[in-house]
């Protein structure tokens, strides 16, 4: 039996090839990148300007999240490159790790296995230093707004209405709720203020929509931070703040190219989170992945009533996108968990835990195909411990929905164990059923919105508001927000607003307890149940396992 290999080992072990090789696959030439080293580049978006889009999307989503794992990155990577060896010209679009879930609990963002992007020390750290800039140019807005309240206030911002905070890229829960300006009057105003994580802040929402550096100078212009005394928006633009903030974006801004394991050329840029903002990569990359490949593979975070939801109703909405197929990624293992296994005892066959954890699956097959319209496949990511009757249950009760199941082995075996779906994949495009749309209408006021994304994609009863949630609605009404789309802050552990609540509950409703306008990326941020846009570590972090060697190697990540 071949030795276990860590995924850091593997990915080590990898000889990648000049980044300028993948470049030229694409047909691109060394003036079209600014280069990071050997293996790393940013694309000229500039000189992509006029090439028409040309490529099929696929959308790969995933069942609710459990601590079994999907493997949703893994198989979006497994996929690409099994495209790529079935002769399709394919790109890959993923949004870039934040620091948090990487010494925290979760992980990484560059997929497993045998199906990895590369270099993934890199990319799950600081890559080019996309996060960096955009944590810079966050709290740049936030000294400039204390600033001007320090200065004499002459916009009479209400510092008790201050929505925006300062951002940090790590699990920090103890700059959750903080009191700053102590110390004297030099030394600010006092007030109560707080941390996001960099991934939670308006600005990462910002890039990852906009179309290019103008439009995002623009939409910075627009966020909206405070209310005067007399209850009227201040925005980024009010501060004349704009300028300097995308001054500092301007590099970040352009997408970053590496590639997989097998060489199949995968832009990497942005990273949102899914369950506190909208979890798609950026615009931007998605839109030069389709002037490049025949077949472009984008991936939105956690389950499908979370990034895919967003994918198709704010993402594809402000950028024309239309998905070709939708893949969601299951394991039997968490289904099993879903139909109320215990960790411990995922892996014994137990028929009638998958059949009480299907409805999970089933019920976000239904979401792609019945709301949005697309095409879908199942993709089973293998385990060992799996069994061919739990395999043809998940068959037999998605086949019932007209949805064919393609085992995914690509962990294990790279491209060669992602033929299969690859090749369903190919047939959904090519056979172009897709109708795709979105999953409710702008018209009407903010609460249809969130009782139509309650009802038809959690299949709640409905939601309730809080009366500090009501006060907001009606005033985001009145200021003229009322037709923007809604990001649901939702737990990604459940369809419900309760993580307990596994499988496909039902009878439930969703608690809105606060809504805040998110002006410049273009929606309204609806923060459901207890959900937290500043994440704690764990009790033992993956940090305390990451090392380096006397001669720069990195160990222990993954």
């Amino acid at each position: 039996m071949a030795a276990y290999k860590s995924d850091i080992e593997i990915a080590q072990e990898n000889e990648a090839l000049p980044i300028l090789r993948i470049a030229e696959s694409l047909g691109l030439n060394e003036d079209q990148l600014e280069q990071y080293g050997k293996y790393k580049a940013k694309l000229d978006i500039h000189a992509l300007v006029d090439k028409p889009a040309k490529g099929k999307l696929v959308l790969v989503t995933a069942i609710t999240p459990t601590p079994a794992g999907e493997g949703k990155t893994t198989t979006s990577v497994g996929l690409s490159d099994a495209l790529s060896r079935i002769g399709k010209k394919t790109v890959l679009a993923l949004r870039e790790p934040s620091l948090g879930p990487v010494f925290g609990i979760k992980g990484g963002a560059a997929g497993g296995g045998y199906a990895q992007v590369v270099p993934m020390e890199d990319i799950n750290l600081h890559f080019t230093g996309d996060f960096h800039a955009i944590g810079a140019a966050n709290n740049l807005l936030a000294a400039l707004l204390d600033n001007h309240i320090q200065q004499g206030n002459a916009l009479g911002i209400d510092s008790k209405t201050i929505t925006w905070k300062r951002v940090v890229d790590m699990n920090d829960r103890q700059l959750r709720h903080i009191i700053d300006g102590l110390g004297g009057r030099m030394q600010g105003v006092p007030r109560e203020d707080g941390f996001d994580i960099t991934v939670a802040s308006e600005v990462m929402a910002v890039f990852c929509l906009a179309s290019d550096l103008m439009d995002l100078k623009e939409r910075l212009g627009r966020m909206v931070v405070a209310q005067t005394f007399d209850g009227k928006p201040v925005t980024a633009h009010d501060l004349k703040a704009e300028g300097a903030m995308a001054a500092l974006l301007k590099d970040a801004i352009k997408p970053n190219l590496v590639q997989t394991l097998e060489h199949t050329p995968a832009l990497v840029h942005g990273g949102p989170f899914a369950n506190i903002a909208h979890g798609c990569n950026s615009v931007l990359a998605t839109a030069t992945a389709l002037k490049l490949g025949d077949y472009v593979v984008t991936e939105a975070g956690f389950g499908a009533d979370l990034g895919a939801e967003k994918f198709c109703d704010i993402t594809s909405r402000y950028a024309g996108f239309k998905p070709d197929a939708c893949v969601v990624v299951a394991t039997v293992r968490a289904l099993k968990m879903h139909g109320g296994l215990p960790k411990n005892d995922l892996q014994h066959e137990d028929l009638e835990a998958l059949k009480r954890g299907m409805p999970n699956l089933l019920q976000h097959v239904r979401n792609m195909q019945d709301i949005y319209g697309l095409p879908v496949v199942v993709a089973i990511n293998a385990f060992p411990t799996d069994t061919k009757e739990e395999l043809d249950l998940v068959e037999a009760s998605c086949r019932e929905l007209g949805v064919n199941v393609a085992l995914s082995e690509v962990w294990a075996k790279g491209s060669e164990g992602g033929v299969a779906l690859a090749e369903e994949v190919v047939r959904l495009c090519e056979e172009g059923n897709a109708q795709f749309r979105y999953g409710y209408e702008l018209e009407g006021g903010i609460k249809d919105k969130l009782n139509a994304i309650a009802t038809k994609v959690y299949h709640a009863d409905g939601v309730e508001l809080t009366a500090a949630a009501n006060k907001q609605l009606k005033r985001l009404e009145e200021q003229g927000f009322g037709n923007l789309p809604i990001c649901m802050a939702k737990t990604q552990y459940s369809f419900s607003d309760n993580a307990k609540l596994l499988g496909a509950p039902t009878g439930f409703t969703i608690t809105v307890r606060n809504l805040k306008v998110s002006a410049g990326a273009g929606f309204i941020v609806a923060l459901t149940g207890d959900i937290m846009t500043m994440p704690g570590l764990p009790k033992a972090p993956a940090a305390q396992n990451i090392d380096v060697t006397a001669d720069g190697k990195i160990t222990g990540l993954f």
